[in-house]
């Protein structure tokens, strides 16, 4: 747990300072903005890599981190574990732009079609290079799911090698940002397991690390610092938060205040 607590705080810093890093080499400026949360192997789940060949936008994104990590070490290895990002990306439909939340694979997909009108099955996946199942997962959630911001040929709800696939620019939503998911299947199921209780682990080193420091605080502080130091990682959910605190309680790292339960204690 202690671990975890120092990696959160070396991570938010990290951050802070890559963005003043990139702030004064403009010309490094990779036009997009990068948030990285770099973890520590052993402290964490461990996850597997995939060798995805990035388009050169993120690419770019990927070399500008490096280079900037290697002003605070030159003995850590970065591996990165592209499966558990996530990418805003700004979609130009002929209606209007609509903010798609996607994962990192979603994204790297879609922005093949930055350069490309039209790209067929084996375009993609050799662009990529990802497995056929990974392949066929991320064409299925872009233009056969609930948000269609592929057309595909023939157009039906299967993904084949001969398909092909085009960006949809007539596609609209009532939302101006969207979330588009990508289900869970064997591996991938297991993966989002994993984030689950990596997340878990997040929320209970973020509680742990505000408690420590303030000894005594309420509900709705608490709540809020939290939310407010794991924003960068990720958006924790309010209940999540919750169940985390009453977990944290029956393991004896806090207690409710004798005459205001909404106060809680810490203790070490």
């Amino acid at each position: 747990m202690e671990g975890m607590v120092t990696d959160l705080t070396v991570a938010r810093d990290h951050q802070t300072k890559f963005e003043e890093f990139v702030a004064g080499h403009p010309e490094l400026n990779p036009g997009i903005d990068l948030a990285v949360t770099v973890l520590t192997t052993g402290f964490w789940p461990s996850y597997k890599t995939f060798d995805i060949n990035l388009p050169a936008e993120m690419v770019k994104c990927v070399e500008v981190f490096k280079e900037f990590y290697q002003t605070r070490t030159k003995h850590r290895k970065l591996t990165w574990i592209y499966s558990l990002g996530t990418c805003n990306i700004n979609a130009k439909f002929d209606a209007k732009p609509i903010e798609l939340i996607v994962t990192t694979y979603q994204a790297a997909l879609l922005l093949l079609f930055n350069g490309s009108e039209r790209l067929s099955y084996s375009e993609i996946a050799t662009q990529l290079n990802l497995s056929d199942d990974d392949v066929v997962r991320l064409l299925h959630s872009l233009s056969c799911a609930k948000y269609k911001i592929l057309n595909k040929e023939p157009a039906n709800r299967s993904i084949s090698p001969n398909d092909v696939f085009e960006f949809n620019s007539k596609f609209t939503d009532r939302m101006r940002r969207i979330k588009i998911p990508l289900p869970p299947v064997d591996e991938k199921k297991k993966v989002v397991e994993d984030v689950d209780k990596d997340r878990r682990y997040a929320i209970d080193a973020s509680i742990v690390r505000i408690m420590k420091s303030r000894k005594v605080m309420g509900h709705q502080q608490l709540v809020a610092e939290c939310v407010e130091q794991l924003s960068r990682m990720f958006k924790p959910d309010f209940k999540a938060i919750k169940k985390r605190i009453e977990d944290l309680i029956t393991r004896d790292y806090l207690e409710r205040d004798k005459d205001n339960a909404n106060t809680y204690k810490y203790l070490a």
